[in-house]
């Protein structure tokens, strides 16, 4: 897995300053160890002084949702950039044999 990017141990702490246990925050921060996924943690936990675990577990599942789906849509958008070129590509080539 991934190491831990600085606000990922950011987030860790905030975690622990607020009670949490060390292996629930070790866990959340395993899972959200880019900056992008912890500063959306941090931002959710700003709102709050103190949530049930069971709610930070769902907002890291929420996140990682998220960026699973913008990951998705960034791989459709390179394969279709890619197989774009190969239709301008091969229409050129129509072109120079006419």
């Amino acid at each position: 897995m991934k190491p831990k990017s600085e606000l990922s141990q950011e987030l860790y702490q905030i975690l622990l300053r607020r009670g949490y246990p060390e292996p629930f925050c070790d866990e959340v921060t395993r899972n959200l160890n880019t900056d992008f996924t912890a500063r959306r943690m941090i931002g959710y936990l700003s709102h709050y002084q103190k949530l049930p675990m069971e709610e930070i577990a769902d907002e890291t599942l929420a996140i990682l949702d998220d960026r699973n789906r913008i990951m998705q849509k960034k791989r459709v958008e390179q394969s279709n950039a890619a197989y774009n070129e190969y239709l301008l590509q091969r229409r050129y080539e129509e072109d120079d044999e006419y």
